[in-house]
């Protein structure tokens, strides 16, 4: 039969390429034979599906009530007040869904933090429909993770194993596992597209899995496995131009989820990871040739804080850094991604260049110093900063907020209220100027509010550019 000619044709030309050297023994190889093409995931899923939930997370919001055709007009409102025009808000419960895993049989699932965020109450349903209340233990905004804990009965939880995503290669097959527009439990296959993908925006550490496997809204949570059934990374985002799947998802890699994972289990309230106190950026073709490299390769020290780790190790200011603990450093994002994923209280040694030298350095794991104190200040009064929440600028509110480590003074935390909000204020600001003068602090801010000087004119910092406003009085 002309199948069976063409298989055997093709499994003698593949034992011929492995004789000869032209294919390496042990690699991964295109199907021989019919029983190769009908090869099926079942196994897998059989052994990885229990371990993905559904997430239901409840969140009471406020709602503006129907609006009046008078109801912006000030002179209306100040002489009937705020409740004819229905401007007193309404509450309403709003439902979120999507996916977890089970990395713990314990009761410990993790999924993205954006889907249980503000959430007052949470819900696990396991895949053999059971339902569990969940408790809320850790939640890491920074890489949109977060740690909730059931408490099971019955039947035992199965846990998923966790991978190594360093191991992954471009090609490697996948599944995707969650729970797809509230269908239920869906299994989509795929491969690895691209590795270290840094322009996703979800999460600080911007260095992801790409695959192509279908990931849709509700998925988010869910399981990325590889073919030996173990986590490889927790499916947070898509690229969409329709709000479906136009195959092209991302994922966190597991070795980030895994040092979440530990700290939880650890009791901790919060995820500390260790602090680099660098700003670092990408070396370009032009720099690699100033520098002494022989291609742009990894991540240029710009800044350095005062009391920065790096700078304590012997490193300075225009080193090029090119591994970390036993890894290659390719840009950047590469860095901060790695070191984040190291231990606190542990040392690692980081490889760098510097005037065409090769120099090594061991670099100690600290946690980022809250120094100074960050004097959690809410504004009032009559101003267009009433109701921001306002901190002093430490080297941890730096990382929290993703601020420069070079960065000193006051940053905007949170919006507490509508006025500072309609005046454009946004979280991570950092007030650099005001009415021609520079608060250095929480205190000095408000020294310089209270003088009521009746316009403002301000120097805001936001994402690495100046921006200037003027609100009259």
């Amino acid at each position: 039969m002309p199948f069976v000619r063409h298989a055997l044709l093709s499994a003698a030309i593949a034992v011929f390429l492995m004789i000869s050297g032209l294919v390496p023994a042990g690699a991964q190889q295109v199907p021989a034979s019919r029983g190769d093409i009908a090869m099926s995931f079942s196994p897998v899923v059989k052994s990885t599906a229990p371990s993905v939930v559904n997430v239901y997370a409840k969140r009471i919001v406020q709602a503006q009530g129907r609006r009046q055709p008078f109801g912006a007009d000030p002179f209306f409102r100040r002489f009937f007040g705020d409740k004819l025009f229905g401007g007193r808000p309404r509450k309403r419960a709003q439902n979120s869904l999507g996916s977890g895993v089970i990395v713990d049989a314990s009761g410990i699932v993790i999924t993205n933090n954006h889907v249980i965020n503000n959430g007052t109450e949470i819900r696990v349903v396991l895949s053999d429909k059971r339902e569990f209340d969940a408790e809320l233990i850790l939640t890491d905004e920074r890489t949109d993770l977060a740690v909730l804990r059931i408490k099971p009965d019955g039947d035992p939880l199965v846990a998923l194993p966790l991978g190594d995503s360093d191991a992954l290669e471009v090609g490697d097959l996948v599944l995707a596992i969650g729970n797809p527009f509230g269908v239920g439990q869906t299994v989509t296959s795929g491969i690895v597209s691209a590795l270290a993908r840094t322009r996703v925006g979800v999460s600080s550490y911007q260095f992801f899995i790409q695959t192509d496997a279908a990931i849709n809204p509700g998925n988010s949570g869910g399981a990325l496995v590889d073919m030996n059934g173990r986590l490889i990374g927790i499916n947070t985002a898509i690229f969409s131009r329709s709000g479906g799947s136009d195959g092209i998802g991302f994922a966190i890699p597991v070795n980030m989820v895994r040092s979440v994972i530990e700290q939880s289990l650890s009791g901790a309230s919060k995820v500390v990871r260790p602090w680099a106190g660098a700003d670092l950026q990408n070396v370009t073709s032009d720099l690699a040739s100033a520098l002494g490299l022989s291609r742009p390769r990894g991540a240029l020290v710009s800044q350095l804080h005062a009391a920065s780790p790096l700078k304590k190790a012997g490193i300075k200011r225009g080193d090029v850094l090119l591994r970390l603990a036993g890894k290659t450093i390719e840009n950047a994002q590469e860095f901060s991604f790695r070191f984040a994923t190291l231990t606190v209280g542990e040392q690692s040694r980081v490889v760098f260049s510097r005037k065409s030298k090769r120099l090594k350095a061991d670099v100690s794991l600290k946690p980022a110093p809250e120094d100074p104190p960050r004097n959690t200040t809410v504004i009032r009064g009559r101003s267009p900063f009433t109701g921001l929440e306002v901190v002093n600028v430490s080297p941890a509110v730096a990382e929290e907020l993703g601020l420069p480590a070079s960065v000193a003074g006051v940053a905007v935390s949170s919006i507490k209220g509508a006025l500072a909000r309609r005046f454009g204020f946004k979280k991570g600001d950092v007030i650099v100027e005001l009415n021609e003068r520079k608060p250095g602090s929480v205190a000095d801010l408000r020294t310089i509010l209270n003088r009521r000087d009746g316009y403002w004119d301000v120097a805001i910092l936001r994402k690495g550019k100046l921006i200037r406003r003027e609100f009259g009085g």
